[in-house]
């Protein structure tokens, strides 16, 4: 009697635990909202990107002293690329970046078209704002604005980047992004970018709402190295997506759905 109630409860016991594991559809759906994810913040690092290319302009500086020096040095260190300066007015000055017909890799992406970068300030307040509508990153038409303001109390970073999933048709998505700053590190052009913010994935199933946070990449790399990324399902459902140095060296990522048992799984570019 006694071994039959043993039995009993851990048989019990086994449901508990089979029920807490997702089911192989649930991974099956969860790893492809997993590589939407990871194929939409790929361009908003992209246009991201775009701004490492020219120094955050330094507080005191001449605006139009500050600009021309950029210029110079972006055409020193970018050979496929150049960059005008146009003035706007009293206080705006203007940059056209132009990147090579071919293509142009900067930190592992390929830029191509051409972006228009506006400051408008100086000294005491800077504003900087990019559009970059007339450019494509790794062959990806860039729906993005793109800026910073600095000096004051804070230097502050976004970027609202839209359009197709890449590689994902009947998709879009929509990321508003703030980008952090983290302490020894540059705020951009660095070997480092982490980002957080809202955003929204839209399919034939409906719309994901996403929250990214801490999202940190490094030069080259297609995944983020570490960071996390919650998605609020259009079905209900809540889904976690946990990105870890560990994983990120073989390209993979931890999910959760719901309240389950995570699993890890490898997302495919």
């Amino acid at each position: 009697m006694r071994r039959a109630t043993c039995i009993a409860a851990l048989a019990i016991l086994a449901t508990a635990c089979g029920d807490n594991t997702p089911t192989q559809g649930e991974i099956n759906d969860a790893t492809a909202r997993v590589e939407r994810v990871a194929a939409s913040a790929h361009l908003v690092r992209g246009a991201l990107e775009v701004l490492g290319l020219m120094p955050v302009y330094t507080c005191g500086e001449p605006r139009r002293s500050f600009v021309n020096h950029a210029v110079e040095g972006l055409s020193a260190r970018v050979s496929c690329a150049s960059a005008t300066v146009i003035a706007v007015d009293d206080v705006t000055d203007a940059v056209l970046l132009k990147f090579a017909d071919a293509g142009c890799l900067v930190h592992g992406l390929t830029f191509k078209g051409q972006a228009q970068l506006e400051y408008r300030g100086g000294e005491d307040l800077m504003e900087m704002h990019a559009d970059l509508r007339g450019m494509m990153v790794d062959g990806q038409p860039l729906q993005a604005k793109v800026g910073y303001g600095t000096c004051g109390d804070e230097t502050r970073l976004f970027a609202d980047v839209e359009g197709d999933v890449p590689g994902r048709a009947g998709h879009t998505f929509h990321v508003n992004s703030q980008v952090g700053k983290r302490e020894g590190l540059p705020i951009i052009g660095g070997t480092s970018l982490i980002f957080d913010g809202p955003g929204e994935l839209t399919g034939p199933a409906g719309t994901d709402r996403i929250t990214l946070t801490g999202l940190e990449y490094e030069v080259g790399n297609y995944l983020p190295k570490e960071g996390t990324a919650l998605l609020e399902t259009a079905e209900g459902r809540t889904l976690k997506i946990a990105f870890q140095p560990v994983l990120w060296r073989v390209g993979k990522a931890e999910i959760t759905v719901d309240e389950k048992e995570p699993v890890t799984v490898p997302v495919i570019r």
